[in-house]
């Protein structure tokens, strides 16, 4: 099992390394290291993601816009494919720090190692390979669990203060709009007095 779970370049099978390079570049029979292999599977899936969102389909979407500011159209491209690229890879960042994966995939690939030249069967602590597999995954997707939950935690209380704050902007505009009534009403009567007041001034005596 150890042996199947390797990740080796050659045997027919092409890889490319996270700069797009050949096989070639890599030795045969070369193990590469999960970690690395995680990056290299970030880099492939940024690479495809620019090539399937390719600056000719962005400005076939607004062709209108494209002949009137090609320059500004090819400007906002490049910072949307930069902005895209830079929150992706610091989603993955995340993910591999909230999960400490480099340190698991760097303990896989010793452990991986270390069994390479073993004949004996794996050893398992209880015997019964689902035990010792809930054993090993329940702690990770537990830590998985609480992580979200401190997230949405997070998120709930960034989205009460907005609800607050837009809240307070309602409660200040209404009492605004009251104060305005308010001064309308006080000048009406005001204008009327100053009327009554003419009216009686012009009435002969």
């Amino acid at each position: 099992m150890a042996e199947a779970s390797d990740v080796h370049v050659g045997g027919g099978r092409e890889e490319k390394g996270p700069e797009g390079s050949s096989p070639e570049s890599v030795p045969p029979d070369t193990t590469i290291s999960r970690t690395k292999l995680l990056d290299t599977t970030v880099d492939t899936f940024l690479q495809k993601l620019v090539a399937a969102g390719s600056y000719q389909r962005f400005t076939d979407c607004y062709k209108r816009f494209h002949q009137l500011q090609p320059e500004v159209t090819r400007r906002i491209y490049d910072k949307l494919v930069t902005q895209l690229q830079t929150s992706i890879r610091e989603e993955v960042s995340d993910i591999k720090a909230e999960g400490n994966l480099e340190a698991v995939l760097n303990a896989l690939d010793t452990i991986v190692e270390e069994g390479r030249g073993r004949k004996e069967p794996a050893w398992r602590p209880s015997g019964i390979p689902e035990k010792d597999l809930c054993s090993v995954t329940v702690p990770c997707l537990l830590r998985q669990r609480d992580a979200l939950q401190r997230r949405l935690q997070r998120q709930e209380a960034e989205n009460r203060q907005l609800a607050d704050a837009v809240l307070a902007g309602r409660r200040q505009v209404q009492e605004l709009q009251l104060q305005g009534q308010a001064r309308w009403q006080a000048w009406q009567a005001l204008h009327k007095g100053r009327k009554e007041l003419v009216a009686v001034l012009k009435e002969p005596e």
